[in-house]
């Protein structure tokens, strides 16, 4: 599940659509108008965008199990293909016609969502429930001007994928804990066991361990400042590059290098790589990883600053049009709630945004979710903005400049910074 990187290119196309009629949204654009707070049991739409062979059977039974406890509320359950439902859904929002009443929404898409005027404002409502209870992270990404739009259902972050078996060969029991032993010890990797150490997704999600370690982010929000050309992000892209030609990592395919990177890593040809939770049960079909005490799962490893990862993951929210708003808030109520939560992150592996679920005995169980655990600590949230998925296309250029060579960390951040200020108008 590379939703990640898929999320990048679909912003891109959605974010400049407008919206329809009804009650005023932000300026220039109209929205639906929100239904009031009434209604019968009735039927519910939801819109999962899961994979439908190996989640959707597990989000079924929580269906049933919330159609058993709230007696004449149907759920009918529609599984749409991830990179399909951004754009599925604003259109039938923008129409007024055909959307659901529940859509599972990758986090970048709230604020966009809401700034549109697509989704019901959530506070004081049924749906939200003990927030104290949610992970700073992803709470952060369910808020829009100072409103709650959305609740957390998954969250999830990059962490550092190794082979217990290479690190071993090359003399390390534990993994690298700083971007400096990260080099060290794909080096090490390289000259024991004769693979390269490390192997590079070049992707902009990606991207953001190196600067976040460095101290470095794309935006100051709050100060309308593009930073992205900051000293902090020199210092992370020249790192990058300094483990591609020290031999450290593998130089890099600029296309389908996730793709590399994990065929590599399946196979023993690379002893490391950045990856999230998705990505486990793809690991795990790999040769190396046929015994799965192999895979061992860390932090990334910290930059000069500090240890950082993107916040990732997905929100349940509701369509301001929606029909049945009662059913429909108590539908992400039970969706949301600990056992429901539990119960996902047990069963599939995916890491739940609620922090008592950790300690569910469903979830301890779980190794794979206990072990990303503390790398969620490290997790930064991303600026949670409409437009803050156009921030990776031109990141992604300036990563694919950087590792071909064309470009010096000093002009691939200024490259990006420029293309920045071209979307956001007005910012310094």
């Amino acid at each position: 599940m590379r939703q990640a990187i898929v999320v990048a290119a679909a912003l891109v196309l959605a974010v400049s659509a407008c919206g329809g009629g009804g009650v005023p949204g932000p300026v220039g654009r109209t929205a639906v108008p929100p239904r009031a707070d009434t209604g019968t049991p009735g039927e519910i739409t939801w819109w999962d965008t899961t994979r439908p062979d190996s989640e959707g059977p597990v989000f079924q039974e929580l269906i049933k199990e919330f159609e058993a406890a709230n007696p004449g509320t149907r759920v009918k359950y529609v599984n749409v293909p991830f990179d399909q439902a951004q754009n599925k859904f604003q259109t039938a929002a923008q129409a007024g016609s055909g959307a659901p009443d529940v859509i599972r929404a990758e986090v970048a898409w709230t604020s966009q969502f809401a700034s549109l005027g697509y989704l019901q404002p959530l506070d004081g409502t049924r749906a939200v429930a003990e927030q104290d209870d949610f992970l700073p992270g992803p709470l952060s990404s369910t808020r829009y001007q100072g409103r709650t739009y959305a609740v957390p259902q998954v969250t999830d972050t990059l962490a550092l994928l190794y082979n217990r078996r290479l690190l071993e060969k090359a003399g390390h029991r534990t993994p690298p804990r700083t971007v400096s032993e990260l080099k060290q010890v794909a080096l090490d990797v390289r000259a024991k066991a004769g693979v390269p150490g490390l192997a590079l997704n070049v992707d902009a999600y990606f991207l953001l361990p190196f600067m976040y370690g460095e101290g470095g982010d794309t935006l100051d929000v709050p100060n309308k400042k593009i930073v992205v050309d900051s000293p902090a992000n020199v210092r992370a892209m020249a790192s990058v590059a300094d483990l591609i030609s020290s031999g450290a990592a593998a130089k890099p395919a600029v296309q389908d290098s996730y793709v590399n990177a994990m065929t590599a890593f399946k196979e023993g040809r690379t002893a490391m790589i950045y990856n999230g939770p998705w990505a486990l049960s793809e690991v795990y079909q790999g040769k190396e990883f046929a015994d799965r005490a192999n895979l061992g799962i860390a932090p990334v490893p910290a930059g000069s600053v500090r240890a950082g990862a993107p916040t990732g993951g997905h929100n349940l929210a509701i369509y301001a049009g929606s029909g049945n708003l009662p059913a429909a808030y108590e539908f992400v109520r039970f969706m949301t709630s600990r056992t429901s939560l539990a119960r996902m992150s047990g069963k599939l592996g995916l890491l739940p945004p609620r922090a008592s679920a950790f300690t569910d005995l469903a979830v301890v169980a779980n190794k794979d979710v206990t072990a990303f655990k503390p790398v969620l600590d490290a997790a930064v949230p991303r600026p949670w903005i409409p437009e803050g998925g156009r921030l990776f296309e031109p990141l992604l250029q300036g990563y694919q400049a950087l590792v071909g060579g064309k470009e010096s960390p000093e002009q691939m951040t200024r490259t990006v910074a420029d293309k920045y200020r071209s979307i956001f108008k007005g910012w310094s």
